[in-house]
């Protein structure tokens, strides 16, 4: 997780290039066998290197299947979880998450209720005792919170593809997501990302 926040840190630089190449390497190290918590955020972030729409899109989905994967989940998932922030163009990138997690850009451990102070995205549980199963629950519990940001940059997506009715579904998905994010900085970021994504949906679709 160290070294996907290092990328993430030269992808909010401007250096989308060496980024995508260091999520290359990660991800061909990381494998379809890999943890889906790693799978999932380094998918999501990867989808911000691309050039191509339709590339991004493959990268969203994996980072989504991979979140899926974990948690069982269908359209949102449940509970409530630490954050993980929101990317793309309608996502809050670099906003704050919250609780028991390591802040993917500096490393920090980030207790309950709390963002990184350097403005990060939060991703995954540290510093927690327990054994295998006690770091599966943690890393699904972190998911889920990942879900609403994974739904809105797939309907961001959509939407630049004029994929209007996908961009719908995931939109809504989003939505319904929210409930397990807490009412903090980073919550209110994905919050207001989904709104300025639906008042740009309004009125789209076929040949509009």
């Amino acid at each position: 997780m160290t070294r996907i926040g290092q990328a993430v840190m030269l992808l909010h630089g401007g250096d989308r290039e060496e980024a995508r190449n260091r999520f290359g390497v990660l991800w061909a190290e990381i494998g379809e066998c890999g943890g889906a918590l790693h799978r999932c955020t380094l998918a999501h972030y990867m989808a911000d290197t691309q050039d191509d729409p339709e590339d991004e899109l493959a990268w969203d989905l994996r980072a989504l299947a991979s979140a899926q994967g974990l948690t069982g989940s269908g359209a949102t998932g449940a509970g409530t979880a630490p954050g993980a922030g929101a990317r793309g163009d309608e996502g809050a990138s670099g906003g704050t998450g919250a609780s028991c997690g390591t802040c993917v850009s500096c490393g920090t451990g980030v207790s309950d209720g709390a963002g990184c102070s350097g403005g990060a995205a939060v991703r995954g549980g540290t510093g927690v005792p327990g054994g295998e199963g006690d770091a599966e629950h943690r890393d699904a519990h972190a998911v889920r919170a990942f879900l609403p940001s994974l739904h809105l940059a797939l309907a961001a997506d959509y939407f630049r593809l004029r994929r209007f009715e996908a961009a719908r579904t995931h939109l809504d998905r989003g939505w319904e997501a929210l409930g397990t994010l807490d009412d903090d900085g980073y919550g209110d970021g994905v919050r207001t990302a989904l709104g300025r994504l639906e008042r740009r949906m309004r009125g789209s679709g076929a040949g509009r």
